[in-house]
Parts: C-alpha cells; sequence; structure tokens
C-alpha cells in the first residue's frame, strides 16, 4: 500500500523539491491545505495536486505530512498533525524558540518527526564526513564555514513569520552539519548581526563563532549578503582545519550557473545528486518500514538552538552558553 502524504502550507519555496520527491510509485500526494488560498490556488494548479480548504479534512486522509509553512507555525502545525497521529517531515528552523522546541518534542513522543536537512545527503559532505573521520587531517582544530545567499524577501523578512532573519534561516543547515561532521555538541555561541544590506529592521548579515565540547570552534557567515540578481541558495562551504591538513567542502559546486533576464536572473542548474530526493527517501522509508528517522525533532532543535542562542547574544553583546 502506498503511503499517503498531505502538505500542510506551501509557504517555503523548498515545497517544490519536496513534493518532486514525493512523486514515486510507493507514495500518494493526497493534496496540499494553506491558510493562505491564493499561494495554495498557484501551487496545486503548477502541481497537479489537489487542494484542500480544510486541514482537518486533508488530516483525516493521510499517514504522513510535510510541513512547510512559514517557520513559526512549524510547532503549531506539527502539534495539530502528531495529535492526529500522523508522522512529519518539518522544513527548517524547526523551531524560533525554546516553547516551540518543547512543542515539537511532545509532538515526537507520539509520531515520527523528521527535520528537512537535505544538506546532509550531499555527496560531497559525505565525502568530508568519511575523510575527517578517518582521520586524513588529524585531529580538527577548526571550521570555517559559510551558507550565503540573497534575500528571499516575502515572509521570510516578517520576523513574526520568520522568528528573524538571516541568523534563523541560513545557520541552522550549518549548525546541523557541524554536529553531524564532529559527533559532538555545541556549547557555546557569540554572534553579531547587522542590517548592512537593507537597512530594515530585520537582519541581513549575521556572523557566528560556535564552540563545541572538545574545544573545536567554528565561524559562520549565515547572511543575506548576495546582490538581488544572486542565486538564493546554493553557497554552503566548509574549510576543515586539522593537525595535519586542510580539507575544502563546496557543497553546491555541481552545478552550472545559469544568468537569464539579461544576465539580471542567477540560478543553478543542478547535476548529479538530488539532495531533496535523498531526504524525502529516508522519510517515506522509516514510515514505511516503521523504523527511526535518521534525523529527528532532537537534531533540528538542536540546530534551531544555535540560531535563538546567536540573538540572544547579539542582542547582549556577549557570548551564550547553550
Amino acid at each position: 500500500m502506498a503511503l499517503r502524504v498531505g502538505i500542510l502550507s506551501v509557504a517555503h519555496m523548498h515545497v517544490w523539491g519536496y513534493a518532486g520527491g514525493l512523486k514515486r510509485p510507493d507514495v500518494e500526494i493526497v493534496g496540499a491545505w494553506d491558510d493562505h488560498a491564493e499561494r495554495l490556488a498557484k501551487f496545486c494548479e503548477s502541481t497537479g495536486i489537489p487542494s484542500f480548504a480544510d486541514i482537518d479534512d486533508l488530516l483525516g486522509k493521510v499517514d504522513a505530512v510535510v510541513i512547510t509553512s512559514v517557520n513559526t507555525k512549524h510547532a503549531e502545525l506539527a502539534t495539530k498533525t502528531a495529535e492526529a497521529g500522523k508522522h512529519i517531515l518539518c522544513e527548517k528552523p524547526l523551531v524560533t524558540n525554546e516553547a516551540d522546541a518543547q512543542a515539537m518534542l511532545r509532538a515526537a513522543k507520539s509520531v515520527k518527526v523528521m527535520t528537512a536537512f537535505p544538506c546532509r545527503y550531499s555527496p560531497a559532505f559525505i565525502r568530508l564526513r568519511e575523510r575527517v573521520g578517518a582521520g586524513e587531517i588529524g585531529a580538527v582544530k577548526a571550521i570555517c564555514a559559510t551558507n550565503r545567499g540573497r534575500c528571499p524577501f516575502d515572509w521570510f523578512v516578517e520576523r513574526a513569520a520568520s522568528g528573524g532573519g538571516a541568523m534563523i534561516d541560513h545557520t541552522v543547515h550549518v549548525a546541523d552539519l557541524l554536529r553531524t561532521l564532529l559527533g559532538e555538541e555545541p556549547v557555546r555561541v557569540q554572534a553579531q548581526t547587522g542590517n548592512n544590506m537593507y537597512g530594515q529592521d530585520w537582519d541581513d548579515t549575521a556572523m557566528l563563532t560556535i564552540e563545541f565540547e572538545s574545544g573545536i570552534f567554528a565561524t559562520l557567515d549565515s547572511s543575506w549578503s548576495r546582490p538581488p540578481s544572486y542565486k538564493t541558495w546554493g553557497d554552503v562551504t566548509m574549510n576543515v582545519v586539522g593537525e595535519q591538513g586542510v580539507i575544502e567542502l563546496d557543497m553546491f559546486n555541481q552545478a552550472i550557473d545559469r544568468y537569464a533576464d539579461g544576465n539580471v536572473t542567477h540560478t543553478l542548474a543542478g547535476y548529479g545528486s538530488n539532495l531533496d530526493a535523498g531526504l524525502v527517501d529516508d522519510f517515506v522509508r522509516a514510515c514505511i518500514e516503521d523504523k527511526p528517522t535518521p534525523i529527528t525533532a532532537w537534531d533540528g532543535i538542536q540546530a534551531a538552538r544555535v540560531a535563538i542562542a546567536g540573538y540572544e547574544s547579539a542582542a547582549s553583546g556577549q557570548p551564550v552558553t547553550l
């Protein structure tokens, strides 16, 4: 029997990739719901996925859902979904505050909750992890990382919907990669934010220093610092410094730069592995085979806590202990 999946909100741009990954023989995409009728209609018309006006109607017809809402509604929708007994794949950042973190942990006690961190499925990152684990560069001492792009605007710059700005949007992917690579938890965060690009009341630039249990530290540029013509997504890099060498990762280098509209629009024409498909494959397998999800709610919460602590640090001017 096919896994019946619904989509709760199509607000986040990553919904298009997940919807593509769900088009497989062992999955039935039952439909999509959104509290924004025009946004829902556009998505459903483009994808051919049925639209639902009533969220409870959709939840009653599915086994699992993909939550791709605005950030601050993740916990609310996850709680409702868990109460209906349906499994969850939720877009990052999983939460934007500690109260929602606790709500998400409660949801995860009754259903499977998987955090959408497709970067873990990058062949380049998998190879980096293998080489570091094999001791090719000796003990890791420090990491310099980036996740930069252009500002996506829309609800991403409405703090009531996003929970912040560039830092909450771009920190969590790399925070998760760092935890996965090092096999340990962050213990201290110091951060600075700015509005140097657009001069608004939301952060468009963010720099973090993240310290880990063993004393390893990482710096992270998680800014929307690229011009309006630049690609929105696809600048995840890591320079891993060890006692005996350095390994450099450029996660999205397996792509062709594409310029359109008189060279004012920059996108990536990727080739090779589909990271979203790898993520969806594991979620579907976990649901069908009743196995634990490989990326848990705890993983999503711990990564989000780095960004949340970053905002606390930026406000106080002091490091924040996790």
